[in-house]
């Protein structure tokens, strides 16, 4: 009997070809929208499934793995995992993998890098005034930017993404200092970064602020307010991160109050929800979680996933396990 895979949203092909051209039964949810966790136990309850390829945005809990005792693999189509419940999953010896950051970090660093600027030269809102029917004329005040050469970068964490975004920033002429759990010394040495101690020490000195950390209880509102208030009143701050990473209610008071001068997020607290308060302000830029959605970056995603399961499904480890 084919050995059956359920796929809870559509994916690029090559990665669904890769599973079928396996013999795998793949079905994938033929809803063009993010189901509903009552949604994702209807259709695992279907048939006995053996893995499931699941997303970021899929609640995989105690009630999915009730719900479908045969599957012994989530293959997470993401590099984050906190929609998984690893501790349970570990408890009843089924395995979860990821796609992890390596294959995104290309995407994520450039999308950091677009945010960044745009801020910097303050384009959202200058292509909003002119669809707006406002703009009359050249004028020499009209919003008036700022450039990043010789500004200071402040990177929060320089794993693969944020060594990318050094890298960029390097060529752009900017100061690169950083701070992380140890000294990166590969990183100092090719994009000239500093290290500084503490995140107070780095928020005090950066004009433009980036978060390249997982999401842990450690880093869970790591931008709070009193964090914001040791920031420049000029300095930008970036999310491409995790969303909870941010405490979006102090950001808002933040961005309100002139604390800060705008920031721009990728992520957001309580996704996909975003506050109405963050929304209506002008000196913040918002993108729907696509710092990863290049098409190199998506389909390299898609087959990794595929290969997880087929090496599960063929008696064999994952590339990428995660363990509680």
């Amino acid at each position: 009997m084919a050995k059956a895979v359920f796929v809870t949203r559509k994916i690029p092909d090559k990665g669904i070809k890769k599973l079928i051209e396996k013999g795998y039964e793949v079905d994938i949810n033929p809803n063009d929208s993010i189901p509903t966790q009552e949604e994702l136990l209807g259709f695992l309850k279907k048939k006995p499934y053996d893995a499931v390829l699941s997303l970021l945005t899929d609640k995989i809990d105690a009630k999915v793995y009730d719900a479908a005792p045969s599957v012994k693999l989530y293959a997470n189509y993401a590099t984050g995992f906190d929609n998984i419940d690893i501790a349970e999953a570990a408890r009843r010896g089924i395995t979860v993998a990821n796609a992890p950051a390596e294959l995104t970090s290309e995407a994520v660093a450039e999308h950091t890098l677009a945010l960044m600027l745009a801020l910097a030269a303050r384009v959202v809102e200058a292509d909003e005034f002119v669809r707006q029917n406002k703009y009359k004329g050249w004028e020499p005040l009209h919003f008036i930017g700022m450039d990043v050469l010789g500004k200071t970068l402040g990177i929060v964490g320089a794993g693969r993404i944020g060594g990318r975004v050094g890298k960029y920033a390097k060529g752009l002429g900017m100061k690169i200092i950083y701070t992380d759990v140890a000294r990166n010394d590969k990183f100092e040495a090719e994009c000239g970064a500093s290290y500084v101690s503490t995140l107070e020490e780095l928020l005090g000195q950066a004009d433009i602020v980036t978060l390249h950390v997982p999401l842990l209880d450690s880093t869970r509102h790591l931008m709070n307010a009193e964090c914001l208030k040791k920031m420049k009143s000029t300095a930008f701050l970036i999310n491409t991160s995790r969303g909870p990473v941010v405490d979006e209610a102090a950001l808002e008071g933040a961005l309100k109050n002139g604390i800060i001068a705008g920031a721009a997020l990728d992520v957001f607290e309580f996704e996909p929800k975003i506050s109405v308060g963050l929304v209506k302000l002008q000196n913040i830029i918002l993108t729907p979680h696509i710092a990863s959605a290049s098409i190199e970056a998506r389909e390299q995603m898609a087959e990794l996933a595929a290969d997880n399961i087929i090496d599960f499904l063929e008696g064999g480890q994952p590339r990428n396990i995660i363990k509680p």
